[in-house]
């Protein structure tokens, strides 16, 4: 099934300014930070950021599901993404959620992207870009978190660790490397957010390793906006089919969503974040 969300409120860029609005925090809900998160496998650290659901106190015996998101510095808070005050609001859509007993309690884990290394890391291969070179370290990214960062929140937080019950999500490059993640880690990561997926990357080299997939599927959430630019939604499109060829049931097992007027940014993501909650959780 290709579903089609229309009118959803999308907040606009809005007049430009000289001076950048100042940042200020914008999250909601129970957190703990995990600073400096060390990794052996890539060589570097960094800070990591936990959703508790508003059960994790009151139920102290009670475990959760996890969803594990790239780009963290976007995901939560205004102050920390990279265009200010411009984030995912996955928290807001999961305390609305949660509370209106829409999808089950989740915790969620924000891991932020090195900068000018996301590229390097998110990618599966390594292609040359205008006069950079990019990508190639996914691998050791997909290494980092299925052994390093989910052995650690598993120890920390009362999770269900199980991979029916363990998810990972991304935008853009950061969907392209929940998909490398998924495919190349199926027994640990059961559900997969991609998001505005760059299809295009290495002569659309994703779209032949969905196609040679052979393990546990995940059950598969695709997305993307009609205006990220020309090829998006057919690209989109054409991954979902390849999902589909593969065997993958739809909507259970795969779905495909297009946002009318949608751009390639945080905004148009917030705007489909309590919908994609809802298809990887939502309560049966």
């Amino acid at each position: 099934m290709i579903a089609l969300l229309a009118g959803l409120s999308i907040v606009g860029l809005g007049s430009q300014s000289a001076t950048p609005p100042e940042r200020t925090h914008s999250l909601s809900g129970t957190f703990r930070s995990i600073p400096a998160f060390p990794s052996k496998v890539l060589g570097n650290q960094r800070d990591l950021m936990v959703y508790l659901p508003p059960q994790y106190e009151s139920e102290p015996r009670r475990r959760f599901s996890v969803l594990y998101l790239h780009d963290g510095q976007n995901v939560f808070d205004g102050f920390t993404s990279y265009l200010p005050n411009r984030e995912w609001r996955a928290d807001e859509a999961a305390e609305m959620l949660i509370r209106a007993n829409l999808i089950e309690p989740i915790i969620m884990v924000a891991i932020p992207n090195m900068g000018a290394e996301r590229a390097d890391e998110f990618l599966p291969t390594r292609r040359k870009m205008g006069s950079n070179e990019m990508g190639g370290k996914a691998d050791l990214y997909a290494q980092m978190l299925a052994t390093e960062i989910k052995p650690h929140i598993d120890r920390e937080f009362r999770t269900k660790p199980d991979r029916r019950n363990t998810a990972v999500g991304g935008s853009s490059f950061g969907g392209i490397v929940t998909l490398h993640i998924g495919l190349t880690h199926p027994q640990v990561f059961g559900k997969l957010l991609v998001v505005s997926p760059s299809v295009w990357w290495d002569d659309r080299v994703m779209l032949k390793r969905v196609k040679a997939f052979v393990g546990p599927k995940p059950k598969v959430w695709i997305d993307m906006g009609t205006q990220e630019g020309p090829g998006g939604v057919a690209d989109g499109k054409a991954l979902f089919e390849a999902f589909v060829a593969q065997g993958f049931k739809t909507p259970g097992d795969v779905t495909y969503v297009v946002q009318q007027g949608a751009a390639h940014n945080e905004d148009a993501w917030a705007a489909r974040m309590p919908s994609m909650l809802t298809y990887l959780f939502g309560r049966r």
